[in-house]
């Protein structure tokens, strides 16, 4: 075998150009005959090897495909909270043991947090669990929340609410983040204490034993053209074998999505749903700055049947003013018209928002989505070979609006599982390549106080789906939830998954948007470009389609092409040639990695795959 270190060692990133968008043709009837005959005549969309076999194809006949590959005790795919977390307590069980098992991480980021994109206000309780000295450490927790505020907003007013002691929105002992910096720290203790941490490696596919146990995964081809062809720097892949694989890719992980669909581990959940963040990072006038203000925002610009709200969170970094400012819309949205980003945007412009910004600089921009099921949604964890770790699993309390705690928490209880499995191997087996049960990973969950603050919230979100919407929610989280605290002998549903929620474009209004100032709000494209966004233009796109003519035939007859709205960078485009029928144009090299487009296609139709190693946004303390 060959070791890990010795092949994965190219980080650079790959050259990139931003595409502008192309306005949206406008709306006209379309007719299904004529959309599929321009749809077989249009540039091929998906030339991706997950989704076009090549076996056959003549160009890759005399390629050698064979992959090196190395072994490890323990792999972990993603560098972000929960996957760092699981990996220091491993390092930590095994110095407390006096052994030392391998453990080994991949990051499809060239630097961990580089792809890392939150609020964030961060509640340390597992903090506090893991690393107990952390203040001595150097965490880069710098700012303690000082005073909260919750508003309602009318299109001209601001209505203040209660914050009560003892609320989800009590923020108290918290801390104001960059939950990017926040990641990076955690590498560094975990390479301090002999993980071993890949950044700038994507994996790409999921490796099985013969008996259906998980086996590990493969990294990333390089040097393959956009046409699917082979270029003469290609190289494979390599595979990374493990007694234990833990999948922490964040929200709608690529690999997490595929493995909860071959191993069934959805199916007596509820459908997760999510909603996309979307952020800014402002540099304001000193006299407009408070260090340590938290402040949430529901109501306007959403409708009451529409799930959203704002934040703007004050940091207190020295010689900067600095806040970070943001929208989240619940991905259950009805009219194919939303557009979010242009939502948030509008968001800024309200009279008791818009001062905040006016007179300062707008440094970054970015989106992710973030999943908003609950403990309605929590898969199954454990299995044989693997588990599923953070949000990719889906710990998110909506009401706090917080999910890194319970996310770390759920990796280190996967790390205690792990360690415990490792160490019940007979020493004459400890160098055997077997998949470890980790079964029990489920229950130590749901015996900890990840569920049981899961529980206690579990019909917040749901509660928004009444005739009341936002109303009802409003009505639930004040009267039943303060008073039972999740005592409530009903668990609510969140009635299906969010891209069914969608309506057709003809029994919805199209939505006006204000055009940006350029003060305040601001164009999708310049604020693409300050995502510091990385792609090998001649790469296959790694937005895949099952079916290249869905788009056109569905997607764009039935809903008016919600691509071009709901994706946060300008990916999606339906364009028009010399008055021919709209196609789709699928600008890759824009992507931020937010995975709303898998989630919200109504055809189900978009699958996110990794990119070549290396691409992506390059979010700087997001």
């Amino acid at each position: 075998m060959m070791a890990i270190g010795a092949h994965l060692t190219r980080a650079a990133r790959p050259s990139s150009r931003l595409v502008q968008a192309v306005p949206a043709c406008a709306a006209q009837p379309r007719l299904h005959s004529a959309c599929r005959a321009v749809s077989t005549a249009a540039p091929r969309l998906t030339t991706h090897y997950k989704k076009v076999p090549r076996e056959g194809d003549p160009r890759w006949s005399d390629v050698d495909f064979e992959r090196a590959a190395d072994e490890t005790d323990v792999l972990i795919v993603g560098g972000g909270p929960a996957g760092l977390a699981a990996a220091i307590r491993l390092k930590q069980l095994c110095n407390e043991a006096g052994v030392d098992y391998r453990v080994t991480l991949l990051e499809k980021a060239t630097q961990l947090g580089g792809h890392t994109l939150s609020g964030a206000v961060l509640e340390p309780r597992a903090l506090d669990e893991l690393l107990p000295d952390w203040k001595e450490r150097g965490a880069p927790l710098n700012t303690p929340v000082k005073e909260d505020s919750m508003s309602f907003l009318t299109q001209g007013m601001r209505v203040p609410l209660p914050v009560l002691p003892g609320s989800p929105m009590n923020n108290h002992g918290n801390y104001i983040v960059r939950l990017g910096n926040f990641v990076s720290w955690l590498g560094e203790v975990a390479e301090e204490m002999g993980v071993e941490v890949y950044a700038g490696y994507g994996a790409v596919e999921l490796l099985y034993n013969d008996d259906g146990s998980l086996k590990g995964v493969a990294t990333t081809d390089v040097g393959v053209a956009k046409d699917g062809s082979p270029k003469d720097t290609f190289e494979r892949g390599m595979e990374l074998h493990a007694k234990v694989t833990m999948l922490g890719e964040g929200c709608r992980g690529s690999l997490t999505k595929e493995l909860m669909a071959k191993l069934g581990l959805d199916s007596s959940c509820e459908p997760q749903t999510y909603g996309i963040g979307l952020k800014e990072l402002w540099r304001v006038d000193p006299l407009k700055h408070h260090p340590g203000r938290v402040e949430h925002t529901a109501g306007w610009p959403m409708d009451s049947q529409t799930w959203g709200g704002s934040f703007l969170y004050h940091l207190d970094e020295p010689g900067d003013t600095l806040v970070s400012a943001g929208y989240v819309i619940g991905l259950d949205y009805k009219n194919p018209y939303l557009n979010p980003f242009l939502e948030f945007q509008r968001w800024k412009t309200h009279p008791s928002v818009r001062p905040t910004f006016e007179g300062g600089e707008r440094l970054s921009y970015g989106a992710r989505a973030l999943n908003e099921g609950g403990l309605q949604s929590v898969p199954t964890l454990g299995f044989s070979g693997g588990a599923l770790i953070g949000c990719g699993a889906g710990f998110l309390n909506v009401p706090k609006i917080k999910g890194t705690h319970t996310a770390m928490k759920s990796g280190m209880l996967a790390a205690e599982t792990a360690f415990d499995a490792l160490q019940a191997i007979p020493d004459d087996a400890k160098e055997q390549l077997v998949p470890l049960d980790m079964s029990p990973y489920d229950a130590s969950l749901r015996a900890s106080w990840v569920w049981k603050e899961l529980h206690e919230v579990r019909n917040v979100r749901p509660s928004a789906h009444t005739p009341l919407g936002m109303y009802g929610m409003f009505l639930y989280t004040g009267v039943l939830q303060w008073l039972f605290k999740g005592r409530e002998p009903f668990t609510l549903s969140h009635a299906g998954a969010d891209h069914t929620k969608l309506r057709p474009a003809s029994e919805c209004t199209p939505i006006e948007y204000p055009k940006p100032d350029n003060k305040v709000s601001f164009d999708l494209l310049s604020s693409v470009a300050l995502t510091g966004t990385n792609h090998d233009h001649d790469q296959p796109s790694h937005l895949t389609l099952k079916n290249d003519a869905v788009p056109v035939e569905r997607n764009y007859a039935i809903y008016d092409g919600p691509e071009q709205r709901f994706c946060p960078a300008g990916v999606y485009e339906y364009i028009t040639e010399d008055g021919r029928e709209p196609r789709l144009q699928i600008n890759a090299q824009n992507c931020i990695h937010c995975k709303t487009c898998d989630i919200k296609c109504p055809s189900q139709n978009i699958d996110w795959v990794v990119p070549e190693s290396g691409g992506g946004p390059a979010y700087s303390g997001m």
